[in-house]
């Protein structure tokens, strides 16, 4: 099955080049099935072999992915939850899917359009329910396209780095991605929160003071 695929995907490249990456990345996002992981390794396992070129390859798969991602969210934004909730089935976006998108919204905020596409099932959804919830553009545009510049490089890179061994990491990044995302996470955070101590530190100092007073307006006010 994945041998029949990867070899579809390969025709695919052979007959239309990037804008393989391209439309199939961008038909993706509005939930239509395409093996978009699979089919980013498989183009950075060309590159490798030095068929196709690994800048033009980001290049592409970004331009697709936030094109994708951008057509979700104007389509929430403009047509509302009615609209996805009457022909959300042609978009293969059901109440279900909506309802683990919502939770997971909830859960994590805005984070999660950056983190999404790490997550099977939910990454789809995210565009859609940030213009349901329209949320302004500047901040989904901001986490949107930082994490699809971040998804394209990983799975473009494992297939570029990893060479012919691509499917074998590709498999184990498949199943621990959600812990694999969450170190990342915890790192990147730690880096920021070091790199940044003195900075939080000073804006802590200054904020302390206010929190003080405020504690003993609130006791005064009390007191009468």
């Amino acid at each position: 099955m994945v041998m029949e695929m990867l070899k579809w995907i390969q025709e695919l490249f052979a007959n239309y080049g990037y804008n393989v990456l391209f439309f199939g990345l961008l038909l993706e996002f509005v939930a239509l099935p395409f093996p978009g992981e699979t089919t980013m390794a498989f183009a950075g396992f060309l590159s490798y072999t030095g068929r196709l070129d690994f800048p033009a390859l980001v290049a592409v798969a970004f331009a697709g992915t936030t094109a994708g991602m951008t057509i979700t969210y104007l389509i929430g934004l403009k047509a509302g939850l009615p609209f996805i909730q009457r022909y959300g089935k042609w978009f293969l976006f059901s109440p279900a899917k909506l309802e683990k998108t919502q939770r997971w919204f909830e859960r994590y905020g805005s984070l999660l359009i950056s983190i999404g596409y790490f997550i099977p099932g939910v990454r789809h959804f995210t565009g859609y329910f940030s213009g349901i919830i329209a949320l302004p553009f500047r901040k989904f545009a901001m986490y949107a396209y930082g994490g699809a510049l971040l998804w394209v490089l990983l799975f473009l890179g494992i297939g570029k780095i990893f060479g012919p061994q691509w499917m074998g990491i590709f498999h184990l990044f498949e199943l621990y991605a959600p812990w694999i995302i969450s170190g990342l996470a915890a790192l990147a955070g730690l880096i920021i929160i070091y790199r940044y101590r003195r900075t939080l530190a000073i804006r802590l100092l200054r904020r302390k003071p206010d929190l003080e007073l405020k504690a003993k307006l609130k006791e005064t006010s009390k007191g009468r």
